[in-house]
């Protein structure tokens, strides 16, 4: 199944085409900024039943050069299977569109980046056939933002680089930059980016950082995240509202509470659970009663 990083650190060259270019910079490669991006299919599947898919591809117009084709590919662990899969996808696209084609790919952790980055070779050691070389984006060499001006100088870089230090022991200052910055960034920029930024972090413990601080920082987007968040936070105040009023009730009537019972009331976040509990309390003599038909 594919993750929600995974998604995150390709679709980011989707929504910000012109992002290769900087990464390029930062990877120590001139390539000539593009002109004009076209997104294109990602289908590599042949006649026959192989289905083959890249993460994303773009095709770069450039000025005095012939367009560039650039495949993106997410990376979340070493797979020994991949660097031929990886060199089917530069034969096809070659052979398909007759464009020179580039493959870059994008990892979460450092280990996995330098695995993807060692050049590997295709043929007999008397006479090697190809060499695979693709660029590799990820924590060993994407630069780690913390300062909201240099964020704000960059804001699609900012993001991939967001994404790729999610275990970066910094991340918390990196994740309130980004808020610092989008705070004051127009809505119809911003939101795509605080939900790529959610997407990027998936399970990580990063991710609920995050989630608080767009719930803090940046109430006043209306982006899914925020509303997601928003809906979160009204179930949790009823939530506790209806465990005060059950252990109220309890406490009224003279009925004991023993600490187990009280806390698998207050952690309960289960509103119908909570209204029949709440029923419960008004006829039962023990808490034993309460909780009878779970």
């Amino acid at each position: 199944m594919v993750s929600s990083p995974h998604e995150a650190m390709h679709r980011i060259f989707q929504d910000h085409p012109g992002l290769f270019s900087r990464v390029s910079e930062v990877l120590g490669i001139d390539f000539t900024p593009p002109t004009s991006v076209t997104v294109l299919p990602t289908d590599l599947t042949e006649p026959r039943p192989l289905e083959r898919r890249l993460d994303t591809l773009l095709r770069l117009e450039t000025e005095g050069d012939e367009p560039l084709l650039l495949a993106v590919e997410a990376q979340g662990k070493k797979d020994p299977d991949k660097p031929a899969s990886w060199a089917y996808y530069a034969s096809y696209l070659l052979t398909k569109y007759r464009l020179q084609p580039m493959l870059l790919i994008v990892c979460q952790d450092r280990a996995t980046a330098e695995w993807a980055a060692r050049p590997v070779v295709f043929g007999p050691r008397q006479w090697p056939l190809l060499t695979l070389r693709p660029l590799v984006a990820g924590p060993h060499n994407v630069p780690v933002i913390t300062d909201p001006a240099e964020a704000r100088k960059d804001l699609a870089l900012a993001t991939l680089s967001t994404i790729t230090h999610v275990t970066n022991p910094d991340i918390g200052t990196i994740l309130k930059s980004m808020t610092t910055v989008l705070r004051d960034t127009p809505s119809n920029i911003a939101d795509p980016i605080i939900e790529l930024i959610a997407q990027g972090l998936g399970k990580y413990p990063a991710a609920e950082l995050w989630r608080k601080l767009v719930a803090v920082d940046l109430s006043f987007y209306k982006s899914p995240l925020s509303q997601e968040l928003r809906a979160e936070g009204r179930a949790e105040g009823q939530a506790a509202s209806r465990s005060e009023d059950i252990l109220f009730i309890l406490e009224r009537r003279g009925i004991d509470v023993p600490d187990e019972a009280r806390e698998h009331i207050t952690t309960c976040d289960d509103l119908d659970l909570l209204r029949h509990w709440l029923d419960r309390a008004l006829t039962a003599s023990s808490t034993d009663e309460v909780f009878a038909d779970e």
